[in-house]
């Protein structure tokens, strides 16, 4: 229905159970993907692979660890954008060539995905998928016999776009980030080893210790000779994807040095400064609505309640084939409390407003419920331009706010009021949540609002 993020991405070395631990940690990111699944491990000698379609619980049974002994593994849960919704996309990739095997994972887009893969076809590589992770590798691939450390920089200089890559071979982990920092990607310890993960909530779920996140433009290389970084990028600014903050990262990751729920408290509260509403109730839509809800109710004095239940067992295993019923996945997915609502007015906080399809439905559900008046409140500004860098977003003209203004759109969800927060408040919510300067100014991607990208050819 609205906003969708690509994958999420873990690496371990040097754990004994290191195909479990990345299990629990893929587990820990579900959210950032429900398509499929996968874990790729080294025992040092070989790298073995299992992947599937579906929910990282559906498939990983107790028999497919007994194949995955090792201490070096990579793992990945998806979310298509860049390729179709197919086996053949599921992550990691796993290649073997004669000297040696890589398995790799990737959380991003590449923007010049096609020129690159035209010129691999040209030098004669096949391709067994349509994902831009298959050129990634392939590029790697291909300068491997002058060592890793010099086929990855290759590689890097050649692809643009946003990346946070995990690869192990037979001996080591590796990871990347892109020079801009848009998608994220966290160091950690477990044990006596060594953990990366798209997010902070992946390393405490297996009891492992935050270290720091790693920076635009850096390769971190894990092997029996311990932690190696290389900067390849210039120095650049931070460009992290301002979405993870309003939607994809769960609320207890910590991302830069900005705690996720804290930024969604602060823009609620910057919400409620801008656009304050009489009402007798605030709600939170389910999950990432909640702490912006909590800030807005902190700040007007106005009692926050529950509201809406999220039926939490739908996953993604039925694809409604018509829009009426898509839309009518609204339903089934929320339900509001009607002793919470009822004969109240109402302020509901969503994160984002994307087609207006999931807005409009949520208004029906609340006024059926009882709500005397919905005061709709969004903690992003309008998504007016389409994401080129990993989130799954609809065309320009399937944006509801890039083809109407607010009031046009208040009208069409049906709400008694809408408001937006403004850039700027949502910039200085973000600058003033960050509880740790990390190493470098710290930007954001505000591609969705201005049409500005951070990668030349994003478009």
């Amino acid at each position: 229905m609205g906003l969708r993020d690509e994958c999420g991405v873990v690496g371990i070395y040097g754990a004994e159970n290191a195909a479990s631990l990345t299990y629990f940690a893929l587990v820990s990111l579900q959210h950032r993907g429900q398509e499929s699944a996968g874990i790729a491990v080294s025992n040092g000698q070989t790298i073995n692979l299992h992947k599937d379609m579906g929910l990282v619980g559906d498939i990983f049974q107790q028999g497919h660890f007994e194949n995955l002994k090792g201490s070096i593994s990579v793992g990945h849960v998806r979310y298509a954008t860049a390729g179709g919704r197919t086996i053949e996309n599921a992550q990691p990739f796993l290649n073997t060539f004669k000297l040696g095997t890589i398995a790799l994972a990737h959380n991003g887009q590449l923007v010049n995905y096609e020129p690159l893969r035209e010129m691999l076809e040209d030098s004669g590589n096949t391709f067994s998928s349509t994902s831009d992770t298959e050129v990634i590798l392939k590029l790697i691939a291909r300068n491997y016999k002058k060592g890793m450390e010099t086929a990855l920089v290759n590689t890097i200089q050649l692809i643009k776009g946003s990346y946070a890559l995990c690869i192990i071979t037979e001996d080591t982990l590796i990871g990347v980030r892109d020079p801009n920092g848009i998608r994220p990607l966290i160091l950690g310890k477990v044990g006596d080893g060594f953990i990366l993960a798209s997010e902070s909530c992946a390393i405490d779920s297996v009891n492992g210790e935050i270290i720091r996140d790693v920076a635009p433009g850096e390769i971190i290389i894990i092997n029996k000779d311990g932690l190696k970084s290389i900067n390849f990028g210039e120095k650049t600014n931070k460009q992290t994807c301002i979405f993870e903050y309003v939607y994809f990262a769960r609320p207890d990751s910590v991302i830069d040095g900005i705690p996720v729920q804290n930024a969604r408290y602060k823009m609620g509260e910057v919400l409620a400064k801008e656009s304050a509403v009489d009402a007798d109730v605030v709600i939170g839509v389910p999950d990432s609505g909640i702490g912006a809800a909590m800030g807005y109710a902190k700040a007007t004095g106005i009692p926050y309640v529950t509201g809406i239940i999220k039926n939490k067992y739908i996953g993604r295993t039925f694809i409604a084939p018509t829009q009426e019923e898509r839309e009518n996945m609204v339903f089934v997915k929320l339900n509001a409390i009607s002793s919470d609502l009822k004969d109240k007015r109402v302020v509901v906080i969503d994160d984002s407003i994307v087609r207006g399809t999931t807005s409009r439905r949520l208004v029906q559900i609340l006024k059926r419920a009882g709500a005397k008046e919905v005061h709709f409140r969004v903690s992003s500004p309008p998504v007016k331009f389409p994401c080129y860098l990993g989130i799954d977003t609809p065309s320009k003209s399937e944006l509801i706010s890039s083809n109407h203004e607010v009031e046009e759109i208040r009208a069409e969800i049906g709400a008694d009021s809408l408001a937006f927060i403004s850039l700027k408040g949502m910039l200085d919510a973000l600058n003033s949540s960050i509880q740790e300067s990390p190493e470098g100014k710290t930007g954001f991607c505000q591609g969705c609002f201005s049409g500005v990208y951070p990668v030349a050819g994003s478009k």
